[in-house]
């Protein structure tokens, strides 16, 4: 069963808001970055706990930037796929993906069958978690 108009517009709908919150979200993240010193993450006193607080802290930021622009990237593939006529189809078993997992991942690129399986070849979930 092929999404139907009225799916289509909820979930580019889903789409837009995501890719504007995600935009303001790099951005932010990368701004921070830039702006906030060394010096400011350890509090100007350094010492070796202080360091690793301020390593951990720049890697969370960097974490959170990178998953943010692999999802944006997912989402601006799924607008291709959109343009073709070919979102909602599974890239590796050409089946539909269903509705209610693109209302929730909107950039999914398989069905939840085909995206278990590709997670148990790599031997890890796609994106990196906390």
């Amino acid at each position: 069963m092929s999404l139907n108009e009225k799916s289509m517009v909820v979930l580019k709908g889903i789409i837009a808001a995501r890719l504007a919150v995600l935009r303001e979200e790099i951005g932010a993240g990368t701004a921070r970055a830039r702006d906030e010193s060394y010096g400011a993450l350890t509090g100007g006193v350094v010492d070796r706990g202080d360091e690793a607080s301020a390593d951990l802290i720049a890697d969370i930021g960097n974490a959170e930037v990178t998953r943010d622009a692999r999802e944006l990237r997912a989402l601006e593939a799924a607008l291709e796929r959109i343009a073709k006529g070919e979102y909602g189809e599974c890239a590796d078993c050409e089946q539909q993906i269903s509705y209610e997992r693109l209302k929730v991942e909107p950039g999914a690129p398989r069905c939840i069958a085909c995206q278990r399986m590709a997670e148990q070849r790599s031997g890890q979930p796609n994106e990196p978690r906390l």
